[in-house]
This record gives structure tokens, C-alpha cells and sequence, in this order.
């Protein structure tokens, strides 16, 4: 995979005092994106207003469409034309999207979606925060694929992840999802904006063969098919139908075989090189917490009360939220006596902890059904009882 470095014109660099939604979209731009195409939701309509004031400046198109599926129709469709694109959204607008997700995963099209997470469901909470949303981002769509979503936890992160999240998916041809939260979207901090040379981009893996030898479905030995783009040349069919090299239907159980478990294998046979995980504390740990986006932040209160109370206590924090860091959890529930996943929800990320640790150690939920954030407090009472 080709590796460049940023568009000095995308890039607004140095220190700047910036919420996580307007990070967002720094991120994107320095990233490369050139397109989005989105429909306004509260709390994430202030990543769409500031693309739609500084994607003009660097050579990018901003479109408001109708409603979040005609969104990611265009984002498809930009994808397939050569650019990389992006979306933002939160709750009903999500589920909107999830039929045409399905269908870019299944066209393998690089494309990126942020899901600024608020309370449901339905309408819910509009202006609040939640976590409700981590499944759907996982099994959203119908049928069986492996998706890729991060989790920032500040508007740095917001601007540095989205950066990521156009990598991956220019690396891996797959749609990514960053799900942060009203929380982070909201959160002003300072965010440093590195100079572009020292942003490293990821560049599609362009065919550059014989015109009439392209097939866009044909593995490379990363299990990653070239791309074109429409309108150079090559004759090329593409569809959410179940498909051969050539992109042409062939509806068999057979073909279908080989069809999802590539969508699936890409990504699982790579996991580790894309799982990003941040521990503290975690060799002696007794007790480990695991946590991701605006809950890592709160959680802090509680293990450093929980330290001073004297008990081993580790933190595991989910950059990487799918593909799950199967193989460190297991690994720690080796270690320690019980697991603690504190999450704005009534349980999500909890069940694949559960499943991960099989019976080895005690796993205890402290769920939180939105709208704010936890108290520290009532983590610290559930270390404090998972620590007897």
C-alpha cells in the first residue's frame, strides 16, 4: 500500500481550541477526503456545517442530500469515482444508513461514517449523550462481514482517528465507522494539527494493468482487491449481489462461500495490525477496567480513587472497538480476578468481554441508559465490590 503525506492546502496547522465535531472534519480534510455528502442530526451537525465552509477551500465538493440513505448513496458513489469520502450522523440517521452499508461492504467501496452517539432509541435524547449504538455498528447491516470502528475519547483524538479511519479504509476497501459521542462532540480541547508533511495518508491500491484484464473482485495476496475509478476506461461491473471477480452475479451457495468469507477473512486475518488498545497498569492488575470513548474519561476518577484505596487496578481503553481485541482480554482474564466495563448503555460491549473471558474471571457491568455521563461514584462502589 502507497503512502504519502498530506495536502499542505487541507491541513490548518498547529494549536486550535476546537470541539470533537469540528475535529472531525479537520481530521477528514487532512486526511483527503474531497467529498461529503450528509443530512443534519443533532448532536453531529456541526461536523457537516464545518465541512461545508472549508471543503471549498481545498478543492472538495459538500453536498446536502435528502436524508441519510441518499447519503451514503453518494458516498458510494464518490468512492467509486475516486474519492475519498465521509459522513457523519447520529442515532435514526445511523439506522438509515445501515441497508447501504451493507451494500458497500459488499462492494468492498472505502468509505467513512462518524457516528456522533446520543441517546434512543427512536428519537431518544437528541441532545444528549449514549453509547447505545456500539452493536448496531457491528451487526447493523443483514448478513454476515466484519466492519472496522474506532472509538475517540477527545477531540484530538477525533482529529487523529479520523485520519486513521480513512486509512483503513482505503487499506482494507471497507467501510469505517468512528463512534464517538455527544460528549466528545461537544468537548472543547485543544487539538494540535501536526504540519502536513508529517501526516502520513494512505493511497488506494490503484490498477495500473491492461484495461481489459481489470476484474475489481480479484484478491491480491493481502486479500485486498485494486481498485479503478469509473469514467477512465475500464469496463467494470459492481453490485450488492452476490459476485464473481469480474463483479457479475452468480447466485450459488458456492459463490457465496467465497464471497463472505472474504469480507470476513480481510479483516480478521489483519486484526492485529488494525486493533488499537491503551493499557495502564495491567501486569499486577487484580482488577481491570474496560472502557472506550467519553467512559474512559470518566472512569479515571475511579481507579485513581480506587488506587489510593490500595487496590492493583489496571485500565483497558478501546481505540479499536470492532475488530474486539479478542486475544488481549482473554489473555488478561487469565490474570485477573475481575473485569469491570463501565458503558453509557444498558450492556453492549460487556457481552463480547463476557464471551472473551469464558468463566475465568468475574465480569461485572455498570450500565448507564444515557443522557449523562456515569458518576464516578457508582464505578468506584463496583471496584470496590468486584476487589473482595
Amino acid at each position: 500500500m502507497k503512502k504519502t503525506k498530506a495536502d499542505p492546502k487541507g491541513v490548518l496547522t498547529g494549536a486550535h481550541y476546537m470541539d470533537g465535531d469540528h475535529a472531525l472534519a479537520e481530521g477528514a480534510l487532512a486526511g483527503g477526503c474531497r467529498f461529503f455528502a450528509g443530512y443534519p442530526i443533532t448532536p453531529s451537525t456541526e461536523t457537516a456545517e464545518r465541512f461545508s465552509s472549508r471543503i471549498p477551500h481545498v478543492g472538495g465538493v459538500f453536498i446536502q442530500m435528502e436524508d441519510e440513505l441518499a447519503s451514503m448513496a453518494a458516498l458510494i458513489g464518490a468512492s467509486w469515482g475516486g474519492k475519498k469520502p465521509m459522513t457523519v450522523t447520529s442515532g435514526p440517521g445511523f439506522s438509515l444508513m445501515m441497508e447501504n452499508l451493507g451494500l458497500a461492504v459488499m462492494m468492498e467501496t472505502p468509505l467513512v461514517i462518524a457516528n456522533v452517539q446520543r441517546g434512543g432509541p427512536s428519537t431518544g435524547l437528541p441532545t444528549l449523550t449514549g453509547q447505545q449504538d456500539m452493536m448496531q455498528a457491528k451487526y447493523g447491516s443483514h448478513g454476515d462481514y466484519e466492519i472496522i470502528a474506532l472509538s475517540p475519547d477527545s477531540p484530538q483524538e477525533c482529529f487523529d482517528l479520523t485520519i486513521e479511519a480513512l486509512n483503513l479504509a482505503e487499506t482494507y476497501r471497507v467501510p469505517v465507522l468512528i463512534m464517538t459521542d455527544e460528549c466528545v462532540g461537544h468537548m472543547h480541547e485543544k487539538v494540535i494539527i501536526p504540519p502536513a508533511e508529517e501526516i502520513e495518508i494512505v493511497e488506494r491500491k490503484w490498477y495500473t494493468g491492461p484495461k481489459d484484464e481489470y476484474l475489481p473482485y480479484k484478491n491480491d495476496k493481502d486479500l485486498v482487491p485494486f481498485m479503478v475509478k469509473a469514467g477512465d476506461g475500464y469496463r467494470f461491473h459492481t453490485t450488492g449481489l452476490t459476485h464473481d471477480e469480474r463483479g457479475y452475479p452468480i447466485i450459488t451457495a458456492e459463490c457465496q462461500k467465497v464471497n463472505v468469507t472474504h469480507l470476513i477473512e480481510k479483516i480478521r486475518k489483519n486484526a492485529d495490525k488494525i486493533i488499537k488498545i491503551e493499557e495502564d497498569q495491567t501486569d499486577d492488575a487484580e482488577i481491570l477496567i474496560v472502557s472506550y470513548g467519553i467512559t474512559s474519561r470518566v472512569a479515571v476518577r475511579a481507579v485513581q480513587k480506587a488506587r489510593r484505596a490500595g487496590i492493583k487496578i489496571g485500565t483497558l481503553r478501546l481505540i479499536t472497538a470492532w475488530p474486539f481485541p479478542e486475544k488481549r482480554i482473554r489473555a488478561l482474564s487469565k490474570k485477573v480476578k475481575a473485569i469491570v466495563v463501565p458503558e453509557i448503555n444498558y450492556g453492549q460491549m460487556v457481552k463480547e468481554v463476557e464471551r472473551n473471558s469464558v468463566d475465568r474471571c468475574k465480569i461485572y457491568s455498570v450500565p448507564h441508559l444515557g443522557g449523562w455521563v456515569h458518576d464516578p461514584e457508582d464505578i468506584y462502589k463496583v471496584i470496590k465490590e468486584a476487589s473482595k
